[in-house]
């Protein structure tokens, strides 16, 4: 296990599912420590991992190597200047979605050991995917520090270029809310085909789960499954095709190209502070 004392700045969701993730894997309460202003959260991150919690920022930072940004990405800019003076030879790994890391380098005065990560919500579940980049200014050893932390919470995939966080952003930082779009859709079928609440919710998601389950243990890609699945004549085949008459796939290739399109003007937006 690689040795990291952690400060987390902000404990919200994700910062609590990572908290959570580590120490899950055996990780010391007695290494990682919270900044958190709102005394509310504060008392809950308490009582859930009972960790050192602090409303400072520099008692938080006290003995730490590792800073992980977990705040919200309007507030980062003035937390990170506030971090600036206090930062040694640390790495900083941040969470905010949409904030490059050129920009909290400029914000930390030229700071270079920047990691910057794009996980999903799925992580509160442990079941996250994380895209990740890391600025040239951070060695071997930072970069698997910053994958043991997110990979606490699910698997990783490293970035060779920032741009690629915006399609990270797209597939799979928004991609669970494309996935509980098409269950709600699937549920309100089942309630209209005589279903009650319960049972259309089991049928739906059960049947996402399996059908997921058997994409990632299978090497065949999805089409081929979804071929096996749609005989001819057969009530699959009748569905396939009001869907490829609605063209509900280019309609989602679509809206991923607006969400990716949306990732880099916010970037944009955030870095001119």
């Amino acid at each position: 296990m690689i040795t990291m004392n952690i400060c987390f700045i902000g404990g919200g969701n994700m910062a609590g599912a990572l908290i959570g993730g580590l120490l899950q894997q055996g990780y010391s309460p007695a290494r990682i420590r919270v900044v958190e202003v709102n005394a509310e959260q504060r008392e809950k991150i308490q009582r859930e991992f009972d960790l050192e919690v602090d409303a400072e920022l520099a008692n938080g930072m006290a003995n730490s190597n590792i800073v992980v940004l977990a705040v919200k990405p309007q507030q980062l800019s003035a937390v990170s200047r506030e971090l600036s003076p206090l930062l040694a030879d640390h790495l900083v790994v941040s969470i905010a979605a949409g904030i490059r890391a050129a920009d909290i380098s400029r914000w930390l005065h030229g700071y270079p050991r920047i990691v910057r990560a794009m996980p999903n919500t799925p992580a509160l579940v442990r079941a996250g995917v994380t895209g990740l980049y890391a600025l040239p200014g951070v060695d071997v050893e930072g970069k698997r520090k910053a994958e043991a932390i997110l990979a606490a919470v699910g698997s990783v995939l490293w970035c060779p270029h920032e741009e690629m966080l915006d399609a990270v952003t797209a597939i799979s930082g928004s991609g669970p809310a494309y996935v509980f779009y098409f269950i709600e859709a699937v549920q309100k079928a089942g309630l209209e085909l005589g279903l009650d609440p319960a049972q259309a919710r089991q049928l739906t998601i059960e049947t996402f789960l399996g059908a997921v389950k058997l994409a990632s243990q299978s090497g065949e890609d999805a089409s081929v499954l979804r071929a096996r699945v749609t005989s001819p004549g057969g009530t699959t085949e009748r569905a396939i095709r009001s869907l490829e008459t609605d063209e509900v796939q280019n309609a989602i290739v679509k809206a991923i190209h607006l969400t990716h399109q949306r990732s880099h003007e916010l970037g944009d937006e955030f870095g001119k502070v």
